[in-house]
């Protein structure tokens, strides 16, 4: 399995990350083991947050990938917080914040380093000046080795791009959300990796009814469906490959992360990374022919 250059850093990653956020119920004989059995097959690109189940996703990830600190590399992100009801949280975006969250999830992590520390969303209003600070410091603290955010919003993203040293943009891409070609040059000016989130399109592409997704009809995601069928049958490969190929073959992107829960999933994937390779234009084309491409109507200015 190949490895790549997270943006402009010196992070190597697997095509394929786990995103902690599927595993619930924290660090469960399950759970561990389906984390250690990823290191085995390859994967070696960790992601969780601060929020996911108030921490006791990173307790999960810091508990499972400690023997293998060395050879993986983990990431978080930070920004929210939740409030003492325990039923929902706030968006808590500043420096202090920042600065302060970074030690709990250090200590639940397991580890004196953040390989990637990510803004957990953002918006224009933001203290945007101040939280590249707050980001800045904990580099050169040591504590996290690089950082990026987690943000569809092309506006954000732009500033961040034009006034921080972020390596990666976390963000939802698929063949039915095209939507982030949008910002892709901009990106790739600036060797800046796109991880990509929701490439297999909630399953509705593979195994799952079809129906609508965003601003698309059950008709019109009825007719990538096909287009997904033929192309699988045409290379010989799984339906769920054919949708992480396409997403692999994005431009800007490095990664895709995927919520992979059970031990059966997981042999599922070791044998797709076996052969997983972003498709040529031509594949692409197929895919994307007949199939309208939306375009962000927010957050542009």
């Amino acid at each position: 399995m190949q490895s790549t250059n997270l943006g402009n850093s010196d992070l190597r990653i697997s095509p394929i990350a786990i995103g902690g956020m599927s595993l619930k119920g924290g660090p469960t004989k399950t759970n561990i083991e389906v984390l250690q059995q990823a290191v085995h097959a390859g994967i070696n690109f960790f992601d969780t947050a601060d929020l996911y189940e108030r921490g006791m996703n990173e307790d999960l990830l810091g508990q499972a990938l400690a023997p293998y600190r060395d050879q993986v590399v983990l990431a978080t992100k930070v920004g929210n917080q939740w409030r003492s009801d325990g039923n929902s949280w706030d968006w808590k975006a500043s420096k202090a914040h920042i600065i302060k969250n970074v030690e709990s999830s250090l200590s639940r992590l397991r580890t004196d380093r953040i390989d990637l520390y990510q803004l957990h969303g953002g918006t224009i209003d933001d203290p945007i000046d101040e939280i590249i600070e707050a980001f800045e410091q904990l580099v050169k603290a040591g504590h996290i080795r690089y950082y990026g955010i987690s943000s569809i919003r092309p506006n954000v993203i732009e500033q961040y791009v034009r006034k921080s040293n972020i390596v990666s943009v976390m963000m939802q891409y698929s063949l039915l959300d095209r939507r982030p070609e949008s910002v892709f040059p901009l990106l790739e000016r600036h060797n800046i990796s796109v991880i990509s989130r929701g490439a297999l399109t909630q399953g509705i592409l593979i195994d799952k009814p079809v129906v609508s997704y965003l601003q698309l009809t059950a008709g019109e995601v009825g007719h990538a469906n096909r287009s997904v069928d033929k192309l699988a049958a045409e290379l010989n490969i799984p339906k769920m490959q054919v949708l992480l190929s396409y997403a692999l073959s994005g431009s800007a992107v490095s990664s895709i992360a995927l919520g992979i829960r059970t031990l059966a999933q997981l042999g599922e994937m070791k044998n797709i990374l076996e052969t997983l390779r972003p498709l040529c234009d031509t594949e692409r084309h197929a895919l994307e022919h007949g199939l309208r491409e939306l375009g962000y109507t927010d957050h542009l200015i």
